[in-house]
């Protein structure tokens, strides 16, 4: 027999943590393996030192969650991570990190996705580089969205490239706005989760939302404005002056992208490549890197990036 851990639960509402059908208690012997019941107001958990203190901190997660919003969605259970990148992290000082959103609480996922959000709220001007999947641009629209709603900015931009991947937009049937929409398709997706059609609708007919591509940007001034450009790998170095410049008063850029997946012809160099040497002294400027274990997407995908990693290395290696 292991060891035994009581936790009273006479100080919060017992049968909304334990939530439908008991699900947190299932989520918690899922999580650490630990044999985990309740016996009137007590929650008791049974097994070795480590799943026990791992029941103890993800219960204060959980209670905090109580606390704060008076219910335990099924989201919040499933976005909360034993460990972050394998560091060890007190998860009920964690607790404290997420955005709001109107549809949802958001997490971060990895230590990286911890030390972006922390870097969004506190530099006016944030770079995220990494593969795809580890949470760059989602993370960003999210703060986006909870500075909009929370009165620190007026407006919202989401800006992209119109580089092709291997086509060209000119065989592409429609007018320039009909092919431009495909390449703003993912900033629509990650609104949409977060806010619903309807609201987004509404931001884009008051003006407080604008989804639109690079060039349109030239010529702006950003003010009270919380700014994102994804993609930024496919921005050019001019291009990529032109954006930075645009930093009004009270307003935030944060910039995204893979300097792994750049689709510009070889003529051109990468704006986001370049400021990673001229920028990178500047006080205010923050740099957040991922890397393959930040990937939350399928595990197929973290897989994928880091066989695509081995290969490139083994090429550098042959050519030298």
């Amino acid at each position: 027999m292991g060891k035994k851990l009581k936790i009273p639960l006479d100080d919060i509402d017992a049968r909304r943590f334990l939530g439908v059908n008991d699900s947190t208690l299932r989520f918690l012997k899922k999580r650490t393996g630990a044999r985990v019941w309740v016996e009137e107001d007590n929650l008791f958990a049974e097994g070795d030192e480590t799943q026990l203190k791992l029941v103890r901190e993800l219960v204060g997660v959980l209670k905090g969650i109580l606390a704060r919003r008076g219910y335990i969605s099924e989201e919040d259970i499933t976005d909360i991570p034993v460990s972050l990148n394998n560091r060890k992290v007190n998860l009920q000082n964690y607790s404290d990190i997420f955005i709001d959103t109107p549809k949802r609480r958001i997490y971060p996922k990895t230590a990286n996705q911890a030390e972006y959000i922390k870097a969004i709220r506190e530099n006016d001007i944030v770079v995220g580089i990494g593969p795809a999947g580890t949470g760059k641009t989602y993370l960003a629209v999210a703060l986006a969205i909870e500075f909009l709603k929370s009165g620190k900015v007026e407006k919202l931009i989401l800006t992209r490239p119109a580089v092709e991947a291997g086509e060209s937009l000119g065989f592409l049937p429609g007018d320039l706005e009909e092919k431009i929409n495909p390449y703003l398709t993912p900033l629509y997706d990650a609104l949409y989760s977060m806010m619903g059609y309807e609201r987004v609708k509404a931001l884009i007919e008051r003006r407080m939302l604008e989804i639109a591509p690079l060039a349109y940007m030239r010529g702006r001034t950003f003010h009270d404005a919380f700014v994102i450009l994804d993609e930024a790998q496919n921005t050019k170095a001019v291009q990529m002056k032109m954006f930075l410049t645009r930093l009004g008063v009270r307003s935030k850029l944060v910039l995204t992208g893979d300097v792994t997946q750049i689709d510009l012809p070889h003529k051109w160099h990468s704006g986001l490549v370049e400021i990673q040497q001229v920028l990178k002294d500047i006080k205010g400027i923050k740099f957040v890197y991922f890397g393959k274990e930040d990937v939350i997407r399928h595990r197929l995908v973290k897989d994928i990036v880091e066989a695509y990693e081995k290969y490139q290395s083994k090429k550098k290696e042959e050519m030298e």
